[in-house]
């Protein structure tokens, strides 16, 4: 009997549905955003500030955001381990990465919530 040796993470199906989940929500939150500039109109400082600020653009573009976070987490993941085969470079490449895009994350949370 042939053993194969577990190679990869087999991610696959799930990180692929992943992304296209996340750009199509980051394309329907790009539209409404884009269609609520145009009706709102905000002009000064302080109507960007309440438009940016008022409850449901707060959670829309902080979903973005998660999105977006997750959406490119997927993506650097997947790249990193298809071109960079020394492992330990790769394990500190993805650990940089996860760090970067925690703090992203933390940055847009501490602004928008």
């Amino acid at each position: 009997m042939v053993k194969k040796p577990p190679v990869g993470a087999h991610y696959g199906l799930r990180d692929w549905i992943a992304q296209r989940v996340t750009a199509a929500f980051l394309i329907f939150a790009c539209a409404v955003f884009a269609v609520a500039l145009i009706v709102c109109k905000p002009s000064g400082f302080a109507e960007w500030r309440a438009f940016v600020f008022s409850g449901w653009t707060r959670v829309l573009l902080f979903g973005s955001v998660l999105a977006l976070v997750w959406h490119a987490f997927i993506g650097a993941r997947d790249i990193l381990m298809d071109y960079i085969k020394h492992d330990m470079l790769r394990l500190f490449k993805t650990a940089g990465t996860v760090v970067y895009l925690l703090a992203c994350l933390i940055w847009a949370a501490v602004i928008l919530l």
